[in-house]
């Protein structure tokens, strides 16, 4: 499988743009013969507007379903189109939506982790559930940002047969650290691919790391983006996981009934 993960710097506040902008780059990447293409988080209005952000957002996700499904089904590619702010019964989302070849939505997710800090809590909801979904037979998971700080998140995910993990994100460049080694970890502990595409260019006061990265079971780096925007690819061997899990079968090792989680 051949992914392409699209490095975007976006425009805080300004979704006309966003989108035309993100169409243009989808385009580029399925030029490189991708099978699957990668957006970063809320790249449809940046992270994230103060003022003004429920009017500047997507509503059920209509703009995203009506501009990435018929594109997919063009390009004949999947697309994880990061993620968006979208409303939804009156409440404000960080919403991802994934499209198949057919340009079918195939699984849309709502950030369950809000990263408090910055105060995303106070402007958006909560998700409340996991998604996983098959892009060609492979069978995937997604998470977005801050969730990848948790790994029970991930590993619940892991234990719903996952292979593949894509992570959206707008991760700053003071952190960008603490980025490599968590996506590093989540891949070699559940072992599993592991997608993650972060944005780049600056919002407000925040630079945003870029350093997009896709990595294999072991945790080695199949490519590392720098701090400008680009698109990223990478071919993943889905194959390399069954011998992982076969010789270092940790799942079968588990002791859950020794793990006090709450």
């Amino acid at each position: 499988m051949r992914v392409s993960a699209i490095q975007m710097d976006m425009k805080l506040g300004e979704p006309e743009y966003n989108f035309a902008h993100a169409v243009e780059l989808v385009r580029r990447a399925a030029a490189t013969g991708a099978d699957v293409i990668t957006l970063p988080e809320t790249w449809n209005v940046g992270f994230f507007p103060s003022e003004n952000l429920e009017a500047l957002s997507d509503r059920e996700g209509e703009r995203v379903k009506a501009t990435f499904g018929p594109l997919a089904k063009e390009l004949g590619v999947n697309i994880v189109a990061g993620s968006v702010s979208n409303v939804r019964d009156g409440k404000i989302y960080n919403t991802s939506y994934t499209f198949n070849r057919q340009g079918e939505v195939v699984a849309d997710y709502d950030k369950t982790h809000l990263f408090t800090p910055m105060g995303e809590h106070h402007s958006f909801e909560f998700g409340d559930r996991l998604v996983t979904f098959e892009l060609d037979g492979v069978r995937c998971g997604i998470v977005i940002c801050y969730d990848i700080r948790f790994l029970e998140l991930v590993r619940s995910l892991a234990l719903r047969g996952i292979d593949l993990l894509f992570v959206v994100a707008q991760w700053p460049k003071l952190r960008t650290r603490h980025w490599e080694l968590l996506n590093t970890a989540r891949a070699i502990e559940n072992q599993m691919f592991v997608v993650a595409t972060n944005s780049c260019g600056t919002a407000g006061q925040t630079k945003y790391a870029g350093h997009s990265i896709l990595l294999d079971p072991w945790g080695e780096v199949l490519v590392l983006g720098g701090e400008g925007e680009q698109i990223l690819t990478a071919d993943l061997d889905l194959e390399v996981v069954r011998g992982i899990r076969e010789s270092i079968n940790v799942y079968r090792d588990r002791r859950p009934a020794l793990y006090e989680i709450k």
